[in-house]
């Protein structure tokens, strides 16, 4: 089937519709994608879904999401499409299988071209995509596991490897996991091609006024350091172990005690909720200087809340591609980001901001407390991050990639 109702070659594995029960849509309407996720709730990965559906020309795909778990109804209003189904399958604990007979009805009865799971929780679903017929079967790796994020785990490795001849053709979204893919997992790299999430550049942009559109900052709603003399760094995303806010949090303090002058203007904005807040909390009051740090929980306004920064500090034990380090980028802002994951790939170390090793609470502070002394130096750093976001991350090329793979067009790498 093409013409294009996809699916065609899948990239030199055949798609195996052997039941004929899921066949594709009639080629009349756009072939169906159903997105499998864990869980559709506030996430990078969740937020490369919304991109994807939102920004793929009509006419290409329909889409429908299917969460194993929750599917959270603010988060999904973030989809503009109206004819997008979100489905909750409400899955208990343990293993995916039990689910697998109504999954199974599900895509039978809406027949996707395509079926694009998303991450080690939701692989396992990929029998269940098969015994239902469905012609293309792709699997995405969005980032680490949360308990392997240095991807040395061979329990993972092995599920990875089991659930492999139920899938047609792998999506890695940086280059460190379409090695692990072929390296530890043992993947042909014929079967794996390599998008980086794309970032709406015009939602993302810099502050008005300046050079190249980019001053310091815009006033935040609600933000208690909107003083022009002031100079904030900030991070958004959900506080989990992952992404290591406490570390920011200790560097700040560390900032702030070795160069005592700086409590005049270093102000921090930490943007997000979750099990690590409270720990921030503590770090901030046990110094005495929760008054120079915000926290204000989960937000929806992000364009705003970077437009809010003066940069970007992302502490994360490990990364995919990050999301809001595009978005950061996008915004003009200067990225001071882990060297982990996808990390480097995106950050130019030294031209659009300052990579530091994991845990390195010190040399995140350092690169705080030398941005706030030479805010003019940052800002050039946040204009080069722009340029870059624009030439290589641009939302085009990441619907591209996708619709390459689907149908059945894209090359390795």
């Amino acid at each position: 089937m093409r013409e294009d109702g996809y699916p065609g070659s899948s990239g030199g594995v055949n798609p195996d519709a052997r039941s004929g029960k899921a066949a594709a849509a009639p080629a009349a309407e756009p072939p169906l994608v159903c997105h499998v996720v864990y869980r559709f709730d506030t996430g990078g990965l969740e937020n490369g879904v919304v991109n994807l559906i939102n920004h793929m020309p009509q006419a290409a795909a329909r889409h429908m999401v299917v969460s194993l778990t929750e599917v959270d109804e603010g988060f999904a209003a973030r989809v503009r499409r109206r004819d997008v189904e979100f489905v909750a399958l409400k899955k208990p604990p343990g293993h995916g299988a039990r689910l697998y007979p109504e999954l199974v009805r599900l895509l039978r009865r809406c027949r996707p071209a395509v079926v694009h799971t998303r991450n080690l929780a939701a692989l396992e679903m990929q029998p269940a995509a098969a015994w239902a017929g469905v012609p293309l079967r792709v699997h995405g790796e969005h980032g680490r596991d949360t308990e392997d994020i240095d991807g040395s785990s061979r329990r993972h490795q092995w599920v990875r490897r089991l659930y492999s001849p139920f899938v047609h053709r792998y999506v890695a979204l940086s280059r460190d996991l379409g090695s692990y893919l072929v390296q530890r997992v043992g993947i042909r790299e014929t079967r794996v091609s390599q998008i980086y999430n794309g970032v709406d550049t015009l939602r993302f942009r810099p502050a008005a006024g300046g050079p190249g559109g980019q001053r310091g900052r815009e006033p935040l709603a609600g933000s208690p350091f909107n003083d022009p003399r002031l100079w904030v760094a900030g991070t958004v995303g959900r506080m989990m172990t992952v992404k290591a806010q406490p570390d920011l949090a200790r560097a700040f303090v560390f900032a702030l005690q070795r160069t005592p002058a700086l409590r005049e203007r270093l102000r921090l904005v930490m943007v997000g909720d979750g099990p690590l807040r409270a720990e921030v909390q503590r770090i901030l009051e046990e110094s005495g200087l929760q008054a120079l740090a915000w926290l204000p929980g989960e937000r929806s306004d992000i364009p705003e809340v970077m437009r809010g920064l003066d940069a970007f500090a992302l502490p994360s034990l490990a990364e995919g591609v990050s999301n809001t380090i595009l978005e950061a980028m996008a915004s003009g802002l200067p990225v001071l980001a882990t060297a982990v994951g996808g990390n480097p790939e995106l950050v130019s170390a030294g031209r659009s901001g300052l990579l530091v090793p994991v845990g390195d609470v010190e040399a995140m502070a350092q690169g705080l407390s030398a941005w706030a002394a030479r805010p003019e130096s940052a800002r050039a750093l946040g204009s080069a991050g722009r340029d870059r976001a624009l030439r290589r991350f641009s939302l085009q090329a990441m619907i591209d990639g996708y619709l390459a793979v689907y149908r059945g067009t894209a090359t390795p790498g």
